[in-house]
């Protein structure tokens, strides 16, 4: 397995971890906080692992938007893709308490489905790459 593919498999485990209450209906002790926590954490990776495949070594920061200027000099990122630096602050303000504004359940699904949209970004233009590669 390559490099980048195992960031990108860490990303889709710390996603499916972030949609444990969408995949089982059950939100009673869990916070959202720590929900989103895990979307940021799934971008984050991917992203991370993005960059390695194209032999850049990530630097150690959870700000999405730092991950995606650095990608932008090898790809275009879209628009919808850029939403995702949003989550940045659920890496390190809502992980612990604190005086923050409370995370809805609304929040928390607008979350998941941006990390969900990256993710899928990620992979396809991953395999785009490959594909161009073997024409």
């Amino acid at each position: 397995m390559a490099r980048y593919e195992a960031w990108i498999n860490r990303a889709k485990g710390s996603l499916k971890l972030s949609k444990i209450v969408i995949t089982f209906g059950v939100d009673d002790g869990y916070y959202y906080e720590d929900l989103c926590c895990q979307t940021q954490q799934a971008v984050e990776k991917a992203l991370k692992g993005f960059l390695i495949y194209f032999d850049v070594e990530p630097e150690f920061t959870h700000n999405i938007e730092t991950l995606i200027n650095k990608l932008e000099k090898f790809t275009e990122v879209p628009e919808h893709i850029k939403e995702a630096t949003n989550l940045t602050k659920y890496a390190v303000l809502t992980r612990y308490p604190g005086e923050y504004e409370e995370v809805t359940k609304e929040k928390y699904e607008q979350a998941v489905n941006i990390a969900q949209e990256c993710l899928e970004w990620v992979e396809n233009r991953i395999e785009e790459n490959e594909n161009a590669k073997t024409k």
